[in-house]
């Protein structure tokens, strides 16, 4: 018989505040306009995350739908206040109006509540103690900012 299953709770992970520099313009190719934007740090602070953004991770970006979406392809590492490091690979979902997508672009301030912005971060940790990372679904949700970028993560339980 088909029923509706109960919904899935949200658990707050971590809240992240990733520091970017400048875009790299690939420019216009057949898929879309690409962008890379270089991570260069951050801080991530929560209930069961705490650490810092290592630099060396960056955001990938394929702009669509004549400007107002953004799929986003991030990879970066977190090092853990114990000293673990976690590979993050967050891919993203940011639709906005052209004029707001062209802000975000030019690095302007956007007001966040008009952004759709929602991504799936994928977690991994060496060690039994962070295993659960890896045994995990996640889903958060992002504000982009002229000099980086605010996420916060929760766990699907």
């Amino acid at each position: 018989m088909l029923a509706t299953l109960p919904p899935p709770q949200l658990e707050h992970v971590c809240d992240l505040a990733v520091t970017i520099s400048a875009p790299l313009e690939i420019g216009q190719t057949v898929a879309g306009l690409r962008r890379m934007i270089p991570i260069t740090g951050g801080v991530v602070q929560g209930p069961l995350l705490n650490g810092k953004v290592l630099a060396g991770g960056a955001d990938f970006q394929l702009i669509l739908g004549g400007g107002t979406q953004a799929h986003l392809d991030a990879r970066y590492v977190i090092e853990l206040d114990d000293g673990t490091r976690v590979f993050v690979q967050n891919t993203a979902l940011r639709v906005a109006s052209l004029e707001n997508s062209q802000r975000i672009m030019r690095g302007e301030p956007v007001n966040p509540s008009d952004i759709y912005f929602r991504c799936q971060p994928k977690l991994e940790a060496a060690g039994d103690t962070w295993g659960w990372l890896s045994e995990s679904q996640f889903i958060g949700t992002g504000r982009r900012a002229p000099d980086g970028v605010f996420l916060s993560f929760y766990r699907v339980v």
